[in-house]
């Protein structure tokens, strides 16, 4: 993988507060979301580069490829099954 890039970014602190606020909203770093933002803006206009690498994946990996189901409470009485 290529080594990413920094750069620095001025914003208008009425901005910046809006978009922390929306990158807290979709559990994302204010850094991944002007990313995200910017790749769409660019896909968009048609003029993101073919050999763009895709954005990392951060975080914890899942332990499969489905996504973790709710536990079945069908048989659940309510009881936690200690004897008192």
């Amino acid at each position: 993988m290529s080594e990413r890039r920094q750069v620095l970014l001025r914003l208008d602190p009425a901005v910046h507060d809006a978009l922390t606020r929306w990158a807290t909203d979709e559990f994302r770093s204010v850094n991944a979301q002007v990313e995200m933002l910017l790749r769409r803006a660019l896909a968009d206009a048609g003029r993101m580069p073919a050999h763009a690498a895709p954005i990392p994946r951060r975080g914890r990996p899942r332990t499969s490829d489905q996504a973790p189901q709710p536990p079945d409470r069908s048989q659940d009485d309510g009881a936690d099954g200690a004897d008192t």
